[in-house]
This record gives C-alpha cells, sequence and structure tokens, in this order.
C-alpha cells in the first residue's frame, strides 16, 4: 500500500513540482491549494502525512490545516512548510511535528519525510499498547475481583509483546524547529 500525502500549498508550481517528486519516489498524493481545500479533503480522506505551506490565504492559515490534521482520527504526521522560519518565541507550528524550510534538496527533503513517517508511527504503535495494556490491566483488576478465570488469559496475551512492531531503528526523536534544507527544489523560483 502507498503511503498517502496531502500537499498544500498556495504557490502552484511548488505544488506541482513536489507533487511529481513525491510520486516519482513511491508516494500517493493529492493535493490542496487552501486552508479551506485541505480541511475538506482531511475530513473525507485519511493521509500518512499532511506536508502544508505556513502562509497561505491568511498568516494563520498553514496552522488551520495542522489543527484539522491533528482533529483527524487517523492522526497523520505533520509538516509546515515555510520559506519564513520559525523562531523559538514564535508560536506558530508548534503543532507540527516538523517544520521544512523552502527552497530544500529533494534529497534532504525525502529523507526527513521517511524518517518523520517512521518516527510517527512508532509513536502511535507506542501509545496504542500503551492504550491497550492500560484497558487490558483495567480488565484484570475487574476480573480478578470477580474471581474470572479471563484475568490469566487477558495477561498472558499482554505480555506477548505486539507482533506488528516495526524493527526499523529510528534515532532521536522529531525536532519541532525549522530545519533548513540546502539547494533549490528543481522547477520552484
Amino acid at each position: 500500500m502507498k503511503r498517502r500525502i496531502l500537499l498544500v500549498d498556495d504557490e502552484v508550481a511548488i505544488l506541482l513540482t513536489l507533487q511529481a517528486v513525491l510520486e516519482i519516489n513511491g508516494f500517493e498524493v493529492e493535493t490542496a491549494a487552501s486552508a479551506r481545500e485541505a480541511k475538506l479533503k482531511i475530513r473525507n480522506n485519511q493521509y500518512h502525512m499532511v506536508i502544508t505551506d505556513m502562509r497561505m490565504e491568511s498568516q494563520s492559515a498553514g496552522n488551520e490545516v495542522v489543527v484539522a490534521a491533528r482533529k483527524s482520527p487517523h492522526r497523520p504526521a505533520v509538516a509546515l512548510l515555510t520559506a519564513f522560519p520559525l523562531t523559538d518565541s514564535d508560536d506558530g507550528g508548534q503543532d507540527a511535528d516538523e517544520v521544512l524550510v523552502k527552497p530544500m534538496n529533494t534529497n534532504d527533503l525525502l529523507l526527513q519525510i521517511e524518517a518523520l513517517l517512521v518516527t510517527h508511527e512508532d509513536k502511535k504503535r507506542r501509545e496504542e499498547s500503551s492504550l491497550q495494556l492500560a484497558s487490558g490491566e483495567a480488565k484484570t483488576a475487574g476480573a480478578k475481583r470477580t474471581g474470572s478465570p479471563k484475568a490469566i488469559n487477558v495477561k498472558k496475551s499482554m505480555s506477548a509483546g505486539s507482533p506488528g512492531r516495526s524493527k526499523v531503528p529510528v534515532s532521536g526523536k522529531t525536532s519541532k524547529r525549522a530545519t533548513p534544507l540546502g539547494g533549490k527544489l528543481a522547477g520552484a523560483h
């Protein structure tokens, strides 16, 4: 299954160029030219990642897309794309997993997207495992009080681990700081 990305930018040249680069590298890409269009697509579709320009029809348009993605039940990874890097005192983009600075080198962009997707999926799995474990412990505690034999089965299944865990090593955690990427994206001006 191809990983799906929603790419949001009001600059058509950047939107189409990034779409082509990502599709050539095996991603399924949908595009949106505004925050309004992006929010509608996020509500109606499932994405592994949302990459959005920060400043589009308004200064806060990118943050609106980030908030919509965070509220999505599918919980995609989120990256802000901007020509205006944030300082530590700025609050814009605080909910994004990564901030990518334009112009960018396509190889660096692809490496960062891959790293963010792996880190984000691993984080989602850990959170889901924690929720399952907490749920299992609550069921076990209730079963012990009632003397039900199900307590043993729940405990065994929780200690067995999750067979679907990713074995891809991930070093460090994703930074929320702007990451400058040198070079120019082919076709972007």
